[in-house]
């Protein structure tokens, strides 16, 4: 059985998770990447998604991630993220709401009224908090 790897998930405004896990899979700006226990060192930009990852006993986690950076050490993940929030802690009618006004400002059309990046980017980050959370959208 392979050793765990340490995974620190770390936010602006606070340490999100400091566990040992089997597993780490992460959104990278170039493509989805795994890393176990051993990995070669190397570091990337994250795009929004989610970092899956198994703890120590094997049971499946996942942490809503909207983009940073991670880095990957033969023994330790460092996740520096824009923001993240573990499963349980998203709040659900929050991102159902940030969906539909995203939804709404792309709807508009008045492109000199909308900034279309920033209500794609609202919308990217509402449905991929709702997948972490358990919805299929």
């Amino acid at each position: 059985m392979a050793e765990n790897i340490k995974l620190e998930i770390v936010a602006p405004d606070k340490l999100v998770v400091d566990d040992q896990a089997q597993i780490v899979m992460a959104p990278g700006s170039e493509g989805e990447f795994g890393i176990l226990s051993g990995h070669t060192p190397f570091l990337t930009s994250l795009k929004i998604g989610a970092v899956t990852y198994k703890d120590a006993s094997g049971t499946e986690r996942l942490v809503f991630v909207s983009g940073g950076f991670s880095e990957a050490l033969p023994n330790k993940v460092t996740i520096l993220a824009e923001s993240a929030e573990r499963r349980r802690d998203i709040d659900e009618d929050r991102a159902k709401e940030a969906m539909k006004r995203a939804e709404e400002r792309l709807v508009s059309g008045k492109s000199d009224e909308v900034d279309f990046l920033r209500a794609q980017a609202a919308l990217t980050r509402a449905i991929h908090r709702l997948r972490v959370k358990g919805h299929v959208i």
